[in-house]
């Protein structure tokens, strides 16, 4: 019987994690500004999760409208424990469409898998569900892929572009018409962005074909991202896409701040040169004016005088009127003339003319 007992205990959370992940809260309604505990098991170990409130939803059809339709800025991330479980606090919020309503949650990383759990927002106004589809079961018969490459203005910052190509089969009973499909475009550990895209088509039950959807990120987008596709409120499959850095973004910054501070400052250069004013005694010149070296004057010697002339080249031992550079003059040693006659006759002299020498002799 204690076999039987622990047998059981041990075949309930095979059973739940083999049934997949499940959600539960707390409570069944509250109003907003108060808080829900959500807890779950049978997830992944050690994988990050997001917790919404999220309208026009429900458990068996999941979330509509997608994020769309939830409270994104309330929401909560979580950790699953090594066992796969969590519980955490979840804030009450309206989300931007009518109830009925739901306790989304759904992983941020690695493969994809979500739950839902049903939950009432007090005061929030309640619509009903659009129609269900009915008829035939679409079914994923290949893997995903993106076709395509960025071209030179990718490389500018210009949006890049792929086409998500998969091929999908009816498995149902009845025929598959223009059925609607969600892509999802994720950045990192952040939730998808789902964009509606209906296939125009039809597909016979037990057919297949070929669909390719348009997928565009942001302008200037780069890093880690992955597409996910979801079709009536399931995940079928999720795509990774490494966008490359746009680098002639880059370039063309490094370029302005560059040519820009070369531009201001022929401007300033221009500026300066205009309202100078001109040098005295010259023409003012554009650009920026030559050194001018100026070389200093020497100051011519004054010529000699004549007096100054026959003091230079007279020897220490002649006098003045009898050295070499002297044209008349005596040419004996002087002498005495005291003893001349008074009555003698003098010859006047000129004040240009030499004296001549007179002998001296017995009258």
């Amino acid at each position: 019987m204690l076999t039987a007992l622990c047998a059981l205990l041990l075949a309930a959370p095979m059973a739940a994690a083999a049934g997949g992940p499940t959600v539960k809260v707390s409570e069944s309604q509250a109003g907003t500004g108060g808080s829900v505990t959500v807890s779950g098991t049978g997830w992944r170990p050690h994988t990050l999760l997001m917790m919404l409130v999220c309208g026009q939803s429900s458990p068996s059809r999941g979330v509509i409208g997608g994020t769309n339709s939830c409270a994104n800025a309330d929401g909560r991330a979580v950790t699953t424990d090594a066992n796969g479980s969590f519980g955490k606090q979840l804030p009450v919020a309206e989300p931007p469409v009518p109830c009925p309503c739901v306790v989304h949650v759904a992983t941020v990383t690695g493969a994809g898998a979500d739950a839902d759990a049903a939950f009432q927002v007090a005061g929030h106004p309640v619509k009903a569900l659009p129609p269900a589809s009915t008829g035939g079961r679409l079914s994923m018969l290949t893997d995903t892929r993106l076709d395509g490459s960025s071209g030179l203005l990718t490389w500018f910052g210009a949006p890049p572009s792929r086409t998500l190509v998969f091929t999908i089969g009816n498995a149902g009973t009845s025929t598959l018409k223009d059925p609607v499909f969600q892509v999802g475009t994720a950045h990192g550990v952040f939730a998808p962005e789902w964009d509606e895209q209906q296939w125009h088509g039809t597909l016979a039950p037990g057919k297949k074909a070929q669909v390719e959807l348009p997928v565009e990120l942001s302008a200037g987008a780069h890093g880690d991202y992955a597409v996910s596709l979801r079709y009536d409120g399931k995940v079928l499959a999720e795509q990774p896409w490494g966008v490359g850095r746009p680098w002639g973004v880059t370039l063309f910054w490094l370029l302005l701040c560059v040519v820009v501070p070369a531009a201001v400052f022929r401007i300033g250069m221009a500026v300066v040169d205009r309202v100078r004013p001109p040098r005295a005694g010259g023409i003012r010149h554009r650009g920026v004016p030559r050194p001018v070296f100026r070389v200093p004057h020497l100051r011519a010697a004054p010529e000699p005088t004549p007096s100054a002339a026959a003091t230079t080249s007279t020897l220490p031992w002649f006098t003045p009127d009898s050295g070499p550079g002297a044209t008349g003059g005596r040419l004996s040693a002087p002498h005495d003339d005291s003893s001349t006659s008074p009555t003698a006759p003098t010859a006047p002299t000129s004040p240009t003319t030499p004296t001549t020498p007179t002998t001296k002799g017995p009258t």
